[in-house]
Order: C-alpha cells, then structure tokens, then sequence
C-alpha cells in the first residue's frame, strides 16, 4: 500500500510539473498563451505652468531669469510718458498725485491627476517684494478695465489672492499681471532696476 502511495504521489508531482508549465511550452499543438503579470504604483501628480499669452502685445513669459519664469515690463515711470515695451500702460489719473501702471495678460496651466477630488484653488502673493518703496505688484482674474481693476497683491501666504477656483486641469487660464508706480519723492532712491518674485500655489483639496 505505502508503495502505491508513492507511486500515485510521483505521479501527480508529473502532471502538477507539466500543468505548471503548460502556459510556456506545449508539444503536439500550435498555439501557445504565456501571461505576464504587470505591477505598478501609481501616485498623484500636480503641475502649474506659466506660459506667454496669445494676446497681441503681451509680455513675453521666460523660463529661468532668478526665479521659475520671469517677465519683464522694461522702463517705466510714475508720469506713464514711458510707453509701454510690452503689454498695457495707464497713466495716472493726476499725474504727481495718483499712480500709473505697466500690466500684462499671461496664462496660467493648472494640472492634476489620480486626485481624489477635482476641486482646486490657485493662489498667489509676493515673496520677494520690489525693494523700492514706490513699487507694487497688481494683478487682475479679467481684463482690467481701467487702473482701479488693477489690484494690489498680497505680499504674504495669509493675504494671498485666490486667482483660480475649480480650474479644469489642462485648461490655460488667461490672468493679468503688473506693477504700479507710485509717484513718490523723498531722501530714498526711487529710480533704477528693481524686481519683485510672486510665489503661485495650487491645491487640490
């Protein structure tokens, strides 16, 4: 009986060995079905890009240049009697008095992928504001429509402006950007280069 056992157990092993392999090779046959298990890990991912926009004048948008991109309204003044290298120019409504404006459309390209919600802001404020006292950064959600559409920017995480709600990922969003210029006189200087850096955050929630 123990001999039979060993037998049957040999036996099985056999076919259990060729049931095994019968996916990877085969004899009197022409057909064959190997399979291959396919393991990944997926994570979610996110994306904000800046990019020119398509709207006749606008600023160029560049890569690089001290911070992510960099834009560049050129020679401007509290009087506007510096026209504008790129984008739009407000003159002051009294000139000495109130202040004058260079601003520009650019595009805004939130992406996002494998999140749980779609829901989603995009903030922005200034990190490194202009070191002098006569320049702020304006920014507008829509083409502004004179200098009061034109607002100041938050210039710390706590008062940064919401630009985007519920933005559909990949979809350019067009947004306006600027400097205003005071017309401020005093002991400090005033005149010069001068450059501000603007921090944007997108958070799907």
């Amino acid at each position: 009986m123990r001999k039979q056992l060993m037998i049957l157990a040999a036996v099985a092993l056999v076919f259990g060995a060729v049931n095994a392999s019968a996916a990877t090779q085969a004899t009197n046959t022409n057909t064959i079905s190997p399979t291959l298990k396919i393991n990944v890990t997926v994570q979610d991912a996110i994306q904000l890009t800046l990019s020119t926009s398509a709207i006749a004048g606008s600023c160029t948008v560049n890569a690089g240049g001290g911070a992510d991109y960099n834009v560049s309204f050129g020679t401007v003044d509290a009087l506007g009697i510096n026209p504008a290298t790129c984008g739009s120019l407000y003159a002051p409504t009294t000139p000495g008095v109130t202040n004058s404006a260079y601003y520009s459309a650019y595009v805004l390209t939130p992406v996002y992928t494998s999140q749980a919600v779609a829901t989603n802001t995009v903030k922005a404020y200034v990190s490194t504001n202009f070191a002098k006292a006569n320049l702020s950064v304006v920014y507008s959600t829509a083409a502004p429509a004179g200098i009061g559409s034109l607002s100041a920017m938050g210039t710390t995480p706590a008062t940064a402006n919401t630009l985007l709600t519920n933005a559909v990922s990949g979809t350019a969003q067009t947004q306006y950007v600027g400097v205003e210029v005071a017309p401020t006189n005093g002991s400090a200087t005033y005149t010069g280069a001068d450059s501000a850096i603007v921090t944007y955050t997108l958070t799907v929630i």
